[in-house]
């Protein structure tokens, strides 16, 4: 062993364990943090977490934790796509009375896919349905065998209602950490991983980083592949000013030149120009691997301008919008940014008719007048799920309707007046549900259609009247170029526009 790597490893010390917790929707995923938040963060002076970065640490037996905190875990997804491994532990929760579910399923690839130690929280064990042995034989029969069926993973009962567990649990990633030897030279230099960011109306670009290895410290000089900046402040996730951060502590950062992308790891540099040299060779390579999507002549394009609070919140939506499934539509997203909605956002909305979508943002009452006058759509939500919708609908109302037909009565006719051009006035007698005024109907012959026309006007015993029904006696006008008879049947309908549901 060489002089520096003995210097190396003489440096090393233990670090806190990183915990993702994943696992299918309204399992208690959010619920478990929010316990563990609540019992074991120590309230400081700044009172405790004021708002939400995206990682918290919690301690435990004398012992920290770290724990990824993100809503619906989307930053997580983004870190997936991009290939950063960040956790080292993942808590894989399933509902005691649900059992194994898709998002279940596809949490238990990415643990195998990545290789990183899982303990399974069987939640909401309080519930008089719940099944948690059911639970572990579905989870053996998608690959993932529990300790008490054999395997090697541990599976703990907890209720995130009562805290029933949730020591155990805590006590179990310590243990898991243990056996991992998780450790750390904090002398080396800093590298780490964005995971969430935003554009703080004070104190301009933020990140909150996650860091991996080494130490960050005040001044420091940052790089990603897409923002870098000396370090202006440092705080720690309950708001609190802090000189530095070692591995596995999440910080928020500011002092970046613009906002970070989700999920980019980020390294500590010399200099600001060798960090502005990473930036500019990373964007030269992505210019040459850009892709050019070529839409079809025959295919329409629903324009959209994505705003919202956080990177976090942007790449969830840009992943979900991606996914629904429209042949006929291309959504286009012509820009994707954090920050509140603009005048740039209302001019480019106008020059290539597009929507406004905002998530979690607003537009300022001059912004709303601009868009008014010049008739621009602007669609802001709290909540992702009715974003989506919301997109669904659009991208839907663009796609042919299909017209569904309603017969909803038949007239026979029994005497003709005297007509003018392109009108008829004709009486006749309700055989079958009812006539309407202001509706179409065709005019049967033998059985076959000789015509279409629509009815302007209707009468009963000389009154205006909205319809008949079956046994009436009516006179009508109907605006047609067809010649109608007496015999002739008069079958009314009205015709609805059903759009299809994505």
């Amino acid at each position: 062993m060489t002089k520096k790597a003995q210097k190396q490893l003489k440096n090393l010390q233990p670090r806190p364990p990183i915990v993702v917790i994943l696992g299918h929707v309204d399992h208690g995923k959010t619920s478990i943090l929010d316990y563990i938040r609540k019992t074991k963060v120590a309230e400081k002076e700044s009172g405790g977490i004021t708002q939400h970065i995206g990682a918290y640490q919690a301690e435990h037996q004398g012992k920290i934790i770290t724990f990824i905190d993100t809503p619906g875990h989307e930053a997580f997804s983004a870190m997936r796509s991009r290939g950063a491994k960040v956790a080292d532990i993942a808590i894989l929760v399933v509902a005691a009375e649900e059992g194994v579910k898709p998002q279940t399923k596809e949490a238990i690839e990415h643990i195998k896919k990545t290789g990183m130690p899982a303990i399974v929280a069987i939640n909401k064990i309080d519930k008089k349905e719940a099944l948690p042995e059911k639970v572990k034989k579905e989870l053996a029969e998608n690959g993932l065998q529990v300790e008490s069926l054999g395997g090697k993973i541990p599976a703990i009962n907890i209720s995130a209602k009562t805290g029933l567990g949730i020591d155990h649990l805590l006590e179990m990633i310590n243990i898991v950490a243990e056996m991992e030897q998780l450790t750390d030279d904090p002398k080396k230099p800093a590298a780490g991983v964005i995971i969430e960011s935003r554009l703080d109306a004070l104190r301009g670009p933020t990140a909150t980083v996650l860091v991996k290895e080494g130490t960050i410290k005040n001044q420091d000089i940052i790089g990603t592949d897409s923002a870098f900046g000396k370090i202006k402040a440092l705080t720690d996730f309950q708001s609190k000013t802090i000189e530095k951060a070692t591995a596995s502590q999440p910080a928020v950062v500011t002092g970046f030149n613009q906002v970070p992308q989700i999920g980019e790891k980020f390294e500590s540099f010399e200099t600001l120009e060798k960090a502005l040299a990473k930036v500019e060779k990373k964007s030269e390579k992505i210019k040459e691997e850009k892709e050019v999507f070529l839409i079809e002549p025959d295919k329409k394009v629903l324009n959209l301008i994505l705003k919202a609070d956080v990177q976090g919140s942007l790449e969830a939506i840009r992943h979900i919008l991606k996914s629904i499934p429209c042949d006929e539509v291309f959504c286009r997203i012509l820009k994707a940014e954090v920050g509140q909605i603009s005048e740039s956002d209302i001019k480019l909305a106008e020059s290539a008719r597009a929507k406004i979508i905002g998530f979690r943002v607003k537009a300022a009452q001059n912004i709303q007048r601009i868009a008014e006058n010049k008739k621009i759509s602007i669609l802001t939500f709290d909540i992702i799920y009715e974003l989506i919708q919301q997109v669904r609908t659009l991208v839907a109302r663009m796609l042919k309707p299909q017209i569904i037909r309603n017969t909803i009565g038949q007239v026979k006719i029994l005497a003709i007046f005297p007509d003018k051009k392109g009108r008829q006035v004709i009486g006749g007698k309700v055989i079958s549900g009812q006539a309407k005024k202001a509706v179409s109907a065709d005019i049967i012959r033998n059985d076959g259609k000789i015509g279409q026309g629509k009815i302007l006007q209707l009468h009963r015993n000389k009154n205006d009247v909205a319809e008949a029904s079956k046994g009436q006696e009516c006179g009508m006008m109907i605006e047609t170029e067809a010649k109608i008879e007496k015999g002739d049947i008069l079958e009314f309908f009205e015709e609805e526009k059903k759009y299809k549901e994505l």
